[in-house]
């Protein structure tokens, strides 16, 4: 399955994920790509979100194509990377491997109905991990969030490198990528 791609056609995303990303994280660099966004979302059938309602995954996910067709899609790496300082996350973790298995907590807290698919976190080592991503969001989105959740939690003097590895891929139809994470 390709990215932008929900699993499922009942899988909703809540109103406030939504409006983090557009009117939060997107507007961080500039209000041009706000009101991208927020052209995309209406041309998808989403005119004036709200926090308090769900709204079609497949929607949102059409947001997104249509936000790196239109910016780039190296923006999606640099999306993903806010979404930890705008969204609501689940719990306060403590280590690196917490953190970066709050992703799927978070990721469950904001989809809904169906097959949302999951984000699986195994430490590897006291400094490693892989973390397998099986959403319908594209890999460049899910490297600049795991990047940015592993810099939350790692040590000040840590580098965090995060690499995308492994025989399957999104953009090459498969379901998953996956990323190995050193600090």
């Amino acid at each position: 399955m390709a990215p932008y791609e929900a699993f499922d056609e009942d899988v909703e995303v809540h109103g406030r994920t939504v409006l983090a990303v557009v009117d939060d994280a997107l507007a961080r660099f500039s209000e041009t790509y706000r009101e991208t966004a927020r052209d995309a979302l209406a041309a998808n059938g989403i005119d004036d979100p709200s926090t308090e309602e769900w709204y079609p995954q497949q929607a949102w996910l059409d947001t997104f194509e249509t936000i790196a067709d239109d910016l780039e899609p190296h923006i999606l790496d640099r999306l993903g990377e806010q979404i930890p300082d705008v969204a609501a996350w689940p719990s306060a973790p403590s280590t690196v491997a917490d953190g970066l298995r709050s992703i799927d907590d978070a990721y469950r807290d904001n989809h809904r109905g169906g097959d949302i698919g999951h984000y699986e976190v195994e430490a590897t080592g006291d400094r490693t991990a892989t973390v397998t991503c099986l959403t319908p969001y594209p890999c460049e989105f899910d490297r600049g969030l795991v990047r940015a959740v592993a810099r939350r939690y790692a040590p000040v003097e840590s580098f965090v490198f995060v690499e995308e590895r492994g025989d399957q891929c999104r953009r090459d139809g498969d379901d998953v990528c996956i990323y190995t994470v050193s600090w």
